[in-house]
């Protein structure tokens, strides 16, 4: 294996997987490092740099990408034989091209979705699996109940009553392979006629999922309580969507007040429906959870959406659905022309993961992990008020840095770009990119980094927006 002495220089403007770039890719064009000479693992170059895992990665990435190293399945880096090929630096017009490709990647990522990359309770799963599977029962390999597996339904009922303040039984519970899939199901119960308020800006996986099912959607415009109740009852909707724990993109709490104007919207008029998605209620860093908008319902108005991708892994494509009693007994008539979409291996994992205590283990470890990267993030931007606000901080995985007047979520995009740096600008989540912005303001997710790359990506952006202070 090649050992790699590369001089990185910590303070110069070239950031630091640039740098690694650039010598290994020099160092192969000069044949210092020979055709199919096998290089450090990321894991053991960026020990040996003391530099993040990501830094390495990336360099290597771009190497692959541009044809100097081959990354071989479980063995490592290799690199290529150039001779058949050329020498990139004789030509200009593919070094150009070479800068842009390179200039799409990015050292940072304040990705708003995914998981701790360690976060995976892999250990538990593996169990929790083996147990199974060596209970020799063939009957988990046959087609299921379309509504879920009952001792798995059992399960989500007892944990979201304790947890959530959830009021359901497991007649009302379906499982499904998704959110999508729920909205689907969704849309057959309430009819293609229905038309339903989503506030904006918003989930816009949602907004199009019922676009696409045919359904007429309105935005609904909010205020710092979220769904304007005036604005909802004009609308002339049958259905309003809403994220009550946590309002995806503005991170806002609902208060009870506005929780209870909604219910009260809902209760006037026969088959009017709210939508609760509590994609991200588990996480919450100030005061108590707040309980769910379900659990204050007592008119059978309200259809609570949960999933267990935010918490364990997005991979896990289990989300469940509780229904009014109602809509239950319609789902149960039709049901019959549905399949199951989740195995009953998966829905048993997931029922022993509950039931035996390891869900709420992982919980509390994923908690304190996004606390800290929370507590982590909001210290840094103490240095930066002079360029930016922060909302929606007490909650979930992402925060919302509102940009002081005269700053633009384009010029913020830009510079961050410009340094290697990925941050999403609010716009991206209105509905109708032509809709009048309340506030210029970008979204920082910290869930996929860790510590370090946090302290690091935060110090480089205060950089970047030096300037628009």
């Amino acid at each position: 294996m090649k050992e790699l002495l590369i001089p990185l220089e910590h303070k110069a403007k070239i950031p630091l997987y640039e740098q690694i770039y650039n010598y290994i890719k020099s160092e192969i064009q000069k044949k210092m490092i020979l055709p199919g000479e096998s290089l450090p693992s990321s894991r053991a170059l960026s020990r040996q740099l003391s530099v993040s895992r990501s830094t390495v990665d990336l360099a290597y990435e771009q190497l692959v990408s541009e044809g100097y190293l081959e990354s071989v399945p479980c063995k490592g880096y290799y690199a290529c034989d150039m001779e058949e090929l050329f020498h990139l630096g004789e030509v200009k017009e593919i070094k150009s091209k070479a800068f842009e490709r390179k200039k799409e990647n990015y050292l940072y990522d304040f990705a708003v979705n995914g998981i701790d990359p360690n976060g995976f309770p892999q250990n538990a799963w593996k169990k929790i699996s083996k147990q199974i599977l060596g209970e020799d029962d063939t009957n988990l390999f046959l087609l299921g109940d379309s509504q879920g597996e009952w001792e798995l339904r059992e399960a989500i009922v007892s944990y979201l009553h304790h947890a959530r303040g959830v009021e359901a039984v497991a007649d009302q519970i379906v499982v499904g392979a998704g959110n999508d899939y729920l909205l689907m199901l969704l849309s057959v119960l309430l009819g293609r006629d229905t038309r339903i308020a989503m506030e904006s800006p918003t989930y816009k996986s949602a907004w199009n999922c019922f676009k696409s099912l045919g359904h007429e959607v309105i935005s609904v415009s909010m205020d710092e309580s979220g769904m304007r109740p005036g604005e909802l009852e004009a609308s002339g909707a049958q259905a309003a969507y809403v994220m009550p724990s946590h309002q995806f993109p503005m991170g806002m709490v609902m208060p009870i007040k506005r929780r209870l104007q909604l219910l009260n919207w809902a209760k006037k008029r026969p088959g009017r429906y709210l939508i609760e998605d509590d994609y991200d209620s588990e996480f919450r860093y100030k005061g108590k959870p707040v309980p769910a908008l379900q659990g204050y319902d007592q008119d059978e108005t309200v259809i609570y959406i949960g999933t267990f991708s935010k918490a364990i892994a997005p991979s896990i494509r289990i989300s469940y659905m509780v229904l009014p009693q109602s809509l239950a007994q319609a789902y149960r008539e039709i049901g019959k022309n549905f399949s199951a979409t989740v195995s009953r291996v998966d829905q048993k994992i997931i029922e022993i993961f509950l039931r035996e205590g390891y869900f709420e283990r992982h919980l509390n470890r994923m908690r304190a992990l996004y606390k800290g990267k929370h507590d982590l993030i909001l210290k840094n931007l103490k240095d930066m008020t002079s360029v930016s606000r922060v909302f929606g901080e007490n909650a979930g995985v992402h925060l919302l840095l509102q940009l002081k007047k005269g700053a633009t979520e384009e010029k913020a995009e830009e510079l961050a770009k410009e340094a290697g740096i990925k941050v999403y600008p609010l716009h991206q989540y209105y509905v109708d990119q032509g809709q009048k912005r309340d506030m210029e303001a970008v979204l920082l997710g910290y869930a996929t980094m860790d510590e370090k790359l946090i302290s690091e990506a935060m110090e480089a952006l205060q950089n970047a927006w030096s300037g628009m202070a």
